[in-house]
């Protein structure tokens, strides 16, 4: 069956309820938890969250706009992203390459009610915050922004530098192929099943 049409039978009946309640679970909780199912990509690995390096802070507005849009981390940092929805409608924050977070984004656009759960991400309700706690394992430009049909269109995202550690190494050696390896198998967004969409 051709992907695009395994996706809209997938997701034709979840089309029948309300896109803002079916693009996330939304459980009334002020403050939303990480996400810590172990996955890798090709802009890193979910986090452990004892090895924290900072903490940063992330407010989405109904502006379309991400503040601050414009972030530096050094490879193999351990970030904690808290996200506030400072707005009024729901919002979201996706990491991903830009190329993911284009193709998610199209997915959103032609199916607006599908879920997406990843660890990468994270939804939230007027109001409500919510973490993500990820590791760039790969020096680099990656991005971040807001999934929700028509954000990403207007604006809502950001930028994420990662600053090679020559520690570690940044593209030959064991931890350069490592991370080529992990570069080179990542798996795009994952076309939706069981009414989900796995994001980048």
């Amino acid at each position: 069956m051709r992907p695009l049409l395994a996706a809209f039978i997938v997701a034709w009946p979840m089309s029948l309820l309300p896109a803002a309640q079916a693009h996330g679970p939304h459980d009334g909780r002020k403050h939303r938890p990480p996400n810590l199912e172990k996955v890798d990509k090709a802009f890193g690995r979910t986090g452990d969250p004892s090895k924290v390096t900072r903490t940063v802070r992330i407010s989405g507005r109904d502006t379309m706009r991400f503040s601050p849009a414009d972030l530096t981390v050094r490879q193999g940092e351990t970030i904690r992203f808290v996200v506030r929805n400072d707005g009024k409608v729901m919002h979201e924050l996706v990491l991903g390459t830009l190329e993911e977070l284009q193709q998610h984004a199209e997915w959103m656009r032609r199916f607006p009610n599908m879920e997406h759960e990843e660890p990468y991400m994270v939804h939230l309700a007027p109001g409500q915050s919510g973490e993500v706690i990820w590791q760039f394992t790969v020096p680099g430009e990656f991005h971040f922004g807001c999934l929700v049909p028509g954000h990403f269109e207007a604006g809502m995202k950001g930028r994420i530098r990662v600053v090679a550690n020559p520690v570690l190494g940044s593209g030959r050696g064991s931890r350069g192929a490592f991370a080529a390896l992990h570069a080179q198998r990542a798996s795009p967004l994952r076309p939706p099943t069981g009414g989900q969409v796995g994001a980048g």
